[in-house]
């Protein structure tokens, strides 16, 4: 008799209750709800930030190109150049980027042209809304 009164006292006490668990899953959500927009802003600010490192990498790898050929590459070489000789040139001595040409962070292809509109050239990644042009854009 008294190993059965232990039993039920053990089974009231196991678990949680329904409103415990409405308590939970309210507690939970309200957490959710204050943290996801500040991960989601952390989120496009790193997107961004290696943007930017993307590009001066670029932009380094453009400068020994430049001293090796005398030139910048063209619009229509584009970034390519720097992975692959442009025209069989004997004065290229590249592949200048070790990984080859890669997307900027939202897996688009960067902009490039030569001449630039703000300088010798212009190498540009769309941003986040992938439109050229926008208030987004993140160029050198």
């Amino acid at each position: 008799m008294e190993n059965l009164k232990k039993r039920q006292d053990w089974k009231s006490e196991a678990g949680l209750t329904l409103m415990e668990l409405i308590m939970v899953l309210v507690i939970l959500g309200m957490l959710t709800a204050v943290a996801a927009p500040r991960l989601y802003r952390q989120m496009g600010q790193g997107k961004t930030n290696i943007a930017k490192i993307q590009i001066s990498h670029l932009e380094s790898a453009l400068q020994v190109y430049a001293f090796d050929m005398g030139r910048f590459p063209t619009t229509a070489e584009g970034l390519q150049a720097l992975a692959e000789n442009p025209g069989g040139s004997t004065s290229w001595n590249g592949p200048y980027l070790e990984k080859g040409v890669q997307n900027d962070p939202w897996d688009r292809p960067f902009i490039y042209r030569n001449p630039g509109r703000t300088g010798e050239f212009d190498i540009c990644s769309m941003g986040p809304d992938g439109t050229e042009g926008t208030d987004d854009d993140i160029c050198n």
